[in-house]
């Protein structure tokens, strides 16, 4: 008798709705496709899917988005981005700075958002964020896969009353 296998931590790739005018200005569907997740950390590492970027706001709705799906996400300098990220458990995000305002709901799962001057807080499904520019890291110490909803705008960066400007940091794929 073979032993039962071990759940699934992994979720379905999302489902993505986009709607756009006909040439006399009737709404319609322009597509309804599940996303593939990008995972440039591996099989078992985060997933990123990117659903829209735009390069400068405000943005044509009659235009077509680049397509930035095989890339990790980053809000562009003067634009705006939307995406979910796939944390599996035991995963975490090397500490990161965006520039950028991030409006962020946790969809699934939980996550630990943890700060450079060491503070942490638990962040569970159907709770939300709004990071502004922090020095931050992502850490999933549940069972599950969390799957966070983020929408970032492109911000100035920022600068301290002292005059120092705190830069975007990055990890690399």
């Amino acid at each position: 008798m073979a032993s039962p296998s071990a759940p699934s931590t992994q979720l379905p790739a999302p489902r993505l709705v986009v709607t756009t005018h006909a040439k006399d200005g009737t709404s319609i569907f322009q597509s309804d496709e599940q996303i593939t997740p990008f995972k440039p950390f591996g099989p078992q590492g985060s997933g990123f899917s990117r659903f829209h970027s735009r390069l400068s706001v405000p943005v044509s709705n009659t235009s077509s988005p680049p397509d930035l799906s095989n890339t990790l996400p980053r809000c562009p300098p003067q634009g705006v981005m939307f995406c979910t990220t796939d944390i599996p458990p035991g995963g975490q995000a090397p500490m990161h700075r965006t520039l950028s305002v991030d409006y962020i709901a946790v969809i699934s799962g939980e996550i630990v958002l943890g700060l450079d001057g060491g503070e942490k807080k638990t962040v569970r499904a159907g709770e939300f964020m709004v990071q502004k520019g922090v020095n931050h890291t992502w850490i999933n110490e549940s069972d599950s896969t969390c799957r966070m909803m983020v929408v970032m705008v492109a911000s100035e960066k920022v600068v301290l009353e002292d005059g120092k400007v705190l830069d975007e940091t990055v990890f690399k794929r």
